[in-house]
């Protein structure tokens, strides 16, 4: 039987032991496991990563479906291309902060991805206090365009008061 590769899903209230029980599911019923990201946001805590699995996507369903029950996780499976080992590295890593306040992804994103940005991972958090919430996001990306470019975007975006830092990775090592 041909292997397939699934994109698996899983989000719900965080709880110990969430990825132990979901991997050792995996595990026992034969799958492979490639790219994952497994994180806490809020109270919540959320899975993906890519499935091998010989079977279809209802059988990896059944097989993991007693411990997302378990554990109260809303569950989703798309059939998707395996597609590894084609890990792209990040050239620049920019942190935007500012007073949180609607539209704030949107237009920060928005300017760097006109400025040529290929967004890599992007993870964010609200900090500061309750009375005066300050949004903070972590971009690591592609510099498709030049540094001048996301430097000049950056400028924009800060006029409107909203701060960041870019700094270069150098990709090279060795």
């Amino acid at each position: 039987m041909a292997e397939h590769w699934y994109m698996l899903t899983l989000v719900g209230k965080d709880r110990p032991g969430i990825v132990a029980h979901v991997t050792h599911a995996l595990y026992e019923g034969g799958c492979d496991l490639g790219e994952t990201s497994m994180m806490r946001l809020g109270t919540s805590f959320t899975i993906m990563m890519m499935v091998q699995h010989e079977g279809t996507a209802k059988s990896l369903q059944n097989l993991i479906q007693g411990e997302a029950e378990s554990f109260g996780l809303h569950l989703h499976i798309d059939k998707i291309e395996g597609g590894l080992h084609h890990h792209h590295e990040p050239d620049v890593r920019i942190t935007v902060y500012g007073a949180d306040r609607a539209g704030i992804v949107a237009h920060a994103t928005g300017a760097l991805a006109e400025a040529g940005l290929d967004i890599l991972d992007l993870t964010s958090d609200v900090g500061g206090t309750e009375a005066e919430p300050i949004y903070i996001m972590h971009i690591e990306g592609q510099a498709k365009e030049g540094i001048e470019a996301l430097k000049s975007a950056l400028a924009i975006v800060k006029k409107e008061g909203i701060d960041t830092q870019l700094s270069y990775i150098d990709t090279l090592v060795g």
